[in-house]
C-alpha cells in the first residue's frame, strides 16, 4: 500500500467567535458532526491513510521484536497469567472476579468449600465479546448477586439481579444505572441503588445528569421504586450509598461531578419507614472530600482530607454524626488511602487492630495502630515497592486481611495477612510470564516553579552501570496522567515489559493533579493550576535528556484520556522536546470540552469557559488553539474510540485536522495520524482488542524512536 504524498483535503471554515470578548477561532468545527457525510468522508480518508502508514511501520519493523506476529505474542504471554480480585466475603462464601490468561474479559466467581463456578460470563452473553462488566455486588447474605454490564463501549449499565445457587435470573434489566452503587437490606428483598431520571423528565441535554437513589424491591417493576434522596440538589451529582451490616444506618454520600468535595448523610433505618428515611448530616458543604461508613463496633467512622490534605480518620456516634473525635492523625509525607478493623469475630465486634494503607511518594505501605487511641504498633511486611488496592475483612469480622499486591515486574495477586504473617492467597489462574530483568529508578525533576515531580523509570538492566546510571541513551517512552486525583503507582503492564524487554526505557512521571501527595497536589494541577502539570511533564523529560537516559529524538510521550490533553498540550507547547506521540481518547478542544460526553461534570477539574476569567485558563493551555502554522510537529497518533460517551471523539479529529494543516513536517517524516476503532469505548474492553491497540501504539513509538528496528 502506497503512502500518500499529502494528507485528506480538510476544509478550514473561517469561522471566529467572540467568547467574552475574545475572538476564538475554530476552523474544523464540522467535525464535530459524526453522523455528517463530510465527517464520515474526513474519517474513512483518515482510515485509509492509517492503513497505509501502518502497513509500512510494520514492513520496517518486520525481524525484530515489534514484528506484529512476534509482538501480539509476546503481549498474550506477558497477559497470560490473568488476574484475580481480593475476595468478597459473605460467610462461608466468598466472591471475585478472575480472568483467565486466554479469557476475552473477566468473569465473577463464586467460591463454596471447594467447589468454584462462573456466576457472570461477558461472553456467555455475547459471544461478540463487545459486552463488558462493569461492577458487580453480592447481598449480604450471599445469596444473591447484583451486576451491570454495558454494550458496545457506552458504559450506559444495565443492573441485573441473579440467584447464586442456581444462576437464574431473578430480577432486571434496570436501565439509568451507569456508575450507580448497590447497598443491600438484610434478607435480601430489597436494596437501594442510584439510577438516573428517566429522558422525558429532564432537560434536553441532561439525559446523562440527574441522578437519585432509590429503594427496588426485588421483583418489582423498577417504574414503582421509591426516590428517597437527591431531588433538589446538583444535577451533575453522583451518589454513594451503604447499608450497615445490622441494617439500621443508611449512609448516602454526594459529589457534584468530579469535585473534590463530598457530601454525606446518615439516616436511622429504624427510627422512619425504609422508603422515608430521615437523613441527618455527617458533613454538608465542607471544601474537603469525606467517605464515611459504620464499623462493627457501632461507630461512624470518617475518612476526610478536611484541614489534613494527606488524610486523616476520625470517629463519630452515629446518632451525633458531626461531633468528629480524632483517630488517626495526618502523615506528613504519606498519603491514607483505606483502613480496616480487625477483631475477635462473631458476636466480639469490639476492634483488636487497626490497619491502614498509606502511599509514600506513591509506593504503598500498610501500618498498625491502636484501634482507640490510633498510636502506631507495627506494621504488615510487603513483597517489595509496589502498590495495594483494597483492605478487605470478613463482615462477621475476625482477625484476617486480604488486599492486592502489584509492582512493576509482578502481576497483581491477593495476600493474606493473620496473626502476623503475610501470605499469598490467591493468585491468577494463568501461567505467569518470563518477564525481563529490569530495574527501577526514582527519578527526580525540578518542576518551573521549583516544585520537586518524581517519576518511576524502568530501565533493561543489562543498560545500567554499577550505579545504576544509564550508559547510553535509549528510545524512552514517557507517560503521564495528572488529573482527576488519579496517581500513577507502581503496577505491572504488559506495553511497559515489552517495550524495556526491547532494549527500551519507559518512564511513569508522578505528575501534579494526581494523588500521589494528598490533595494539594491536586489542587496545585487543576483549575488555574493546570500549567503547573505540563511543566512537571516537560521537566521530566528534560531530566531524563539531561540524565543521559534518552534524546529528544529518541523520546516519544503517551497519554490517554486526561493524560491524552497532558500530551497534547505538551507537543503543542514543546514539540521540539519530543520526537512522538501517542495521544489516545483526549480531550483537546477546551473551550467547548462542557458541551459533550460528560464534560460538563469536569469543569471543578478544568474551569468554566462560561465564566471569562475561566475561558482564560482554558485558552492558554487548550491544544487546539495552540496549533500555530509552520511548525513542526512530532509524529502524532491519535488513537480513538466511536463508543466513547465519556470523551467524544470529536477533540482528536479537530486537533488532528489541524496538526495535519499547520506541521511543517513532510507526512513521510513525521506523519500526523487517527486511528479509529467502532465497537468500543473509552474504558472496558476485550484482552483481543486491548492487545491489538497496544501493537499498534507500540509499533507506532518504536519505529519513531528507532526501538527494534532491524538494520
Amino acid at each position: 500500500m502506497t503512502i500518500p504524498a499529502s494528507y485528506p483535503p480538510a476544509d478550514r471554515a473561517d469561522l471566529v467567535e467572540d467568547l467574552h470578548g475574545r475572538l476564538v477561532p475554530d476552523p474544523y468545527r464540522w467535525l464535530e458532526d459524526t453522523g455528517s457525510e463530510p465527517t464520515q468522508a474526513w474519517s474513512a480518508a483518515q482510515d485509509g491513510l492509517y492503513s497505509a502508514v501502518r502497513a509500512a511501520i510494520a514492513e520496517r519493523l518486520s525481524g525484530g521484536p515489534f514484528e506484529t506476529g512476534r509482538l501480539t505474542a509476546r503481549m498474550y504471554e506477558l497477559l497470560g497469567a490473568g488476574h484475580v480480585s481480593a475476595p468478597a466475603w459473605r460467610g462461608e462464601r466468598w466472591f471475585a472476579s478472575r480472568r483467565a490468561g486466554d479469557q476475552e474479559h473477566g468473569v465473577v466467581i463464586v467460591h463454596e468449600g471447594d467447589d468454584e463456578r462462573v456466576l457472570v460470563d461477558p461472553i456467555a452473553l455475547d459471544p461478540a465479546g463487545t459486552t463488558t462488566l462493569d461492577a458487580w455486588q453480592p447481598s449480604k447474605e450471599g445469596d444473591l448477586l447484583a451486576y451491570q454490564v454495558s454494550g458496545g463501549g457506552t458504559e450506559e449499565s444495565v443492573l441485573h439481579v441473579l440467584d447464586v445457587a442456581s444462576g437464574t435470573e431473578v430480577d432486571g434489566p434496570i436501565e439509568r444505572t451507569r456508575y450507580s452503587p448497590v447497598a443491600w437490606l438484610p434478607g435480601g428483598q430489597a436494596f437501594f441503588y442510584v439510577r438516573r431520571l428517566a429522558p422525558g423528565l429532564v432537560p434536553d441535554g441532561e439525559e446523562q445528569y440527574h441522578r437519585r437513589v432509590w429503594l427496588h424491591q426485588i421483583g418489582s417493576d423498577p417504574d414503582l421504586d421509591v426516590e428517597v434522596f437527591g431531588a433538589g440538589l446538583d444535577h451533575t451529582n453522583y451518589y454513594g450509598v451503604q447499608v450497615s451490616r445490622d441494617g439500621r444506618w443508611l449512609v448516602v454520600s454526594a459529589s457534584a461531578g468530579t469535585a473534590p468535595r463530598t457530601d454525606v448523610w446518615i439516616a436511622d433505618l429504624t427510627a422512619a419507614p425504609v422508603n422515608a428515611p430521615v437523613f441527618a448530616e455527617v458533613a454538608v458543604g465542607l471544601d474537603a472530600e469525606v467517605g464515611a461508613w459504620i464499623g462493627r463496633d457501632g461507630r461512624l467512622y470518617v475518612h476526610t482530607d478536611l484541614d489534613a490534605p494527606r488524610g486523616r480518620l476520625v470517629w463519630a456516634d452515629p446518632e451525633q454524626p458531626g461531633l468528629w473525635h480524632p483517630l488517626l492523625a495526618e502523615d506528613p509525607q504519606a498519603v491514607l488511602e483505606d483502613v480496616a478493623l480487625l477483631d475477635g469475630g462473631g458476636a466480639d465486634t469490639t476492634p483488636t487492630v487497626l490497619a491502614a494503607s498509606w502511599r509514600r511518594h506513591a509506593v504503598s505501605e500498610v501500618t498498625l495502630h491502636d484501634p482507640t487511641t490510633g498510636a502506631r504498633t507495627g506494621t504488615v511486611p510487603l513483597p517489595g515497592l509496589g502498590s495495594i488496592s483494597g483492605l478487605v475483612t470478613r463482615p462477621e469480622g475476625g482477625g484476617e486481611l486480604w488486599f492486592s499486591y502489584t509492582d512493576h515486574t509482578s502481576v497483581p495477586s491477593v495476600h493474606r495477612y493473620a496473626d502476623g504473617a503475610v501470605s499469598v492467597w490467591a493468585s491468577p489462574p494463568g501461567a505467569p510470564a518470563q518477564v525481563p530483568a529490569v530495574r527501577v529508578h526514582q527519578l527526580e525533576a525540578t518542576s518551573a516553579d521549583g516544585t520537586t515531580v518524581r517519576a518511576f523509570v524502568i530501565a533493561p538492566a543489562s543498560a545500567l552501570d554499577a550505579d545504576g546510571s544509564p550508559t547510553a541513551p535509549v528510545p524512552t517512552v514517557l507517560y503521564g496522567y495528572g488529573g482527576f486525583q488519579i496517581g500513577m503507582d507502581p503496577g505491572y503492564s504488559a506495553t511497559t515489559l515489552a517495550w524495556v524487554e526491547a532494549g527500551g526505557v519507559y518512564v511513569v512521571a508522578n505528575l501534579r493533579g494526581g494523588n500521589e501527595e494528598g490533595e494539594d497536589w491536586h489542587r496545585d494541577g487543576m483549575r488555574a493550576n493546570k500549567q503547573h502539570v505540563f511543566d512537571d511533564f516537560h521537566a521530566v523529560a528534560q531530566a531524563l535528556i539531561d540524565g543521559g537516559w534518552t534524546t529528544s529524538a529518541q523520546l516519544a510521550i503517551w497519554g490517554g484520556s486526561n493524560g491524552g490533553l497532558l500530551v497534547g498540550a505538551a507537543l503543542t507547547q514543546r514539540p521540539d522536546l519530543y520526537t512522538a506521540v501517542v495521544c489516545s481518547a483526549p480531550l483537546l478542544d477546551m473551550v467547548r470540552y462542557q458541551q459533550f460526553g460528560l464534560g460538563v461534570t469536569w469543569t471543578e477539574e478544568y474551569g468554566d469557559a462560561r465564566v471569562p476569567a475561566e475561558l482564560d485558563w482554558l485558552l492558554a493551555y487548550s491544544p487546539y488553539h495552540r496549533v500555530q502554522a509552520g511548525t513542526a510537529y512530532p509524529s502524532t497518533l491519535f488513537t480513538v474510540f466511536e463508543g466513547d460517551t465519556r470523551v467524544d471523539p470529536l477533540h482528536a479529529r479537530k486537533l488532528a485536522a489541524a496538526l495535519q494543516a499547520a506541521t511543517s513536517a513532510p507526512l513521510a517524516d513525521a506523519p500526523v495520524l487517527v486511528r479509529r476503532e467502532v465497537g468500543v469505548g473509552h474504558a472496558g474492553r476485550s484482552l483481543s482488542r486491548s492487545i491489538a491497540l497496544n501493537v499498534d501504539e507500540l509499533q507506532f513509538v518504536a519505529e519513531r524512536t528507532g526501538l527494534g528496528v532491524p538494520r
